[in-house]
């Protein structure tokens, strides 16, 4: 996958019917590292951390600073709500119906007694949901990994999993009930959510980011330890950490984990 391209229809239609033409069983968790485009990886690479350094961690810090502490964990919390909808629906594509029912338990909870969403008393009362997307119901179905890649403004990534932040963009349950202007509301909270983020794990993403020897050679690492960790594998085990940087950027309508856990 070139990392550097526009995502073409076709790579969607036909990684969704592989996914269907496989679908016999979860896919082997990946090992090593598949990276056949990391000449122009690195070049995505340097043009992302350059945006980081010029635009994201100059915001983020603003951001934080400007807001008091409960505004700032409120538009988090908002946010966060904001993806239950499409957990839901993955849950139920991957038939862990457990999980979705939880996961609706949640959003009723948190939009009603949370006020929307600001508050967060489901996780008070032990219902921490469970935050999946469209990339592992394709792991779900049997779709391999792939290659990596690191996309501009998206960051890190697989092939599997940009397949997944498209069809998770294009089909969000929120996205498509809200109208306009109040879906532009929605992404605002996505992007505030990111900022904040960012600012929470500067120390660790500017160590990544700007003090390692190979930055992009650490942040592929990570990122795919992570990932694989999060799809129930074994190898590279990622410990909890913060959260990608780029994630104000990637996916207005979900929350991924962070690609630079240590």
């Amino acid at each position: 996958m070139a990392a550097s391209g526009a995502p073409r229809p076709a790579l969607v239609v036909a990684g969704l019917c592989a996914a269907l033409l496989t679908a016999c069983g979860p896919a082997p968790i990946a090992t090593g590292v598949k990276d056949p485009n990391e000449a122009s990886n690195r070049q995505v690479h340097a043009f992302n951390r350059g945006l980081d350094r010029a635009l994201l961690r100059p915001a983020a810090t603003t951001y934080s600073s400007i807001l008091p502490e409960p505004v700032e964990q409120g538009i988090s919390n908002f946010a966060s709500n904001l993806d239950a909808p499409g957990d839901v629906v993955n849950n139920v594509l991957q038939l862990r119906l457990g999980r979705a029912a939880e996961n609706t338990l949640r959003f009723a909870l948190n939009t009603t007694v949370g006020i929307g969403g600001l508050f967060d008393p489901a996780s008070a009362l032990g219902i921490e949901g469970d935050p999946t997307d469209f990339g592992e119901t394709l792991h779900v179905w049997g779709m391999p990994e792939g290659t990596y890649a690191e996309v501009p403004l998206l960051g890190p990534t697989t092939d599997r999993d940009f397949i997944g932040v498209i069809v998770d963009v294009a089909a969000n349950p929120v996205r498509l009930a809200l109208p306009e202007p109040e879906s532009y509301y929605a992404t605002g909270t996505k992007v505030a959510s990111g900022l904040s983020r960012r600012a929470r794990y500067s120390d660790t993403v500017d160590s990544v980011l700007y003090e390692s020897a190979d930055s992009y050679a650490q942040t592929r690492l990570l990122y795919l330890q992570n990932r694989r960790f999060e799809l129930g594998g074994a190898a590279g085990a990622a410990e909890e950490g913060f959260e990608d940087p780029y994630a104000a950027f990637e996916d207005p309508y979900s929350d991924f984990e962070d690609p630079y856990a240590e």
